[in-house]
């Protein structure tokens, strides 16, 4: 049982090694299907919960989580610009978007400078309490994830950049836009860590995106920005 005690609905942890997760849903039982899952996972502490935006705001503090768990769509207002707003007020913090339908555009059309702090996941992503921890991980450790279901059902758009990667490049993105570590996409390849790394700087190159601490950033979004979902996929997410 951890040591913590309640403040509203703050809980101020003693084990600060741990990713410390707010979440902010509105659905009774979904918060509580989430906050009992992430809870019980090695190296998370959900520290916070709130059901609307006045409530997060009311708790909130700057520097007290790593990443929020956050419903696009709250009783009271837009999760998004309630996640502009948070990100805004604590630049280190990740913020994984949730929603019911497959709204990855929503992740184009964010300012520039919150939108390398954000994630995002469908619902439906939330019923395998291993994917959801994987993206709440990578986004705490700086990276941009799309839901792994909606990247792998992504094609290039026709004449667009990504269109003109290898077959091997744009698998390799695609892990990337997934979360994935390079000793990750290795493992699953059959390819060494430096044969990984040669092809992203071959992506990076072919897709214009400069070097930088923001590189694997970069790729995710052009990834969005140069992709459709499969033919024949609906965007709403059963």
């Amino acid at each position: 049982m951890r040591d913590y005690h309640s403040v509203g609905h703050t809980c101020l942890v003693k084990d600060a090694a741990e990713l410390r997760i707010g979440i902010v849903e509105d659905h009774p039982i979904v918060l509580e299907l989430l906050t009992s899952a992430l809870g019980s996972m090695p190296g998370f502490t959900v520290v916070f919960t709130a059901h609307t935006v006045t409530e997060t705001k009311k708790w909130f503090r700057p520097g007290k989580l790593d990443v929020v768990v956050l419903d696009i769509e709250l009783p009271d207002g837009n999760g998004v610009g309630l996640g502009i707003q948070l990100r805004r007020a604590h630049p280190n913090l990740a913020i994984v978007l949730l929603s019911d339908l497959d709204m990855l555009e929503l992740i184009l059309g964010l300012p520039d400078e919150v939108r390398s702090g954000f994630s995002y996941v469908t619902k439906g992503a939330t019923k395998s309490v291993d994917t959801l921890a994987h993206v709440i991980r990578a986004a705490a450790a700086g990276e941009v994830v799309i839901d792994p279901t909606l990247a792998d059902r992504s094609r290039p758009r026709s004449g667009s950049a990504v269109a003109a990667l290898t077959p091997r490049q744009f698998e390799i993105l695609r892990a990337v836009s997934r979360g994935e570590s390079n000793q990750g996409i290795a493992t699953a390849l059959g390819i060494t860590v430096n044969s990984v790394g040669n092809h992203l700087i071959g992506i990076y190159d072919a897709l214009g995106i400069p070097e930088g601490k923001n590189t694997r950033v970069g790729a995710v979004l052009k990834f969005l920005e140069d992709t459709n979902p499969a033919p024949g996929y609906a965007r709403g997410i059963s």
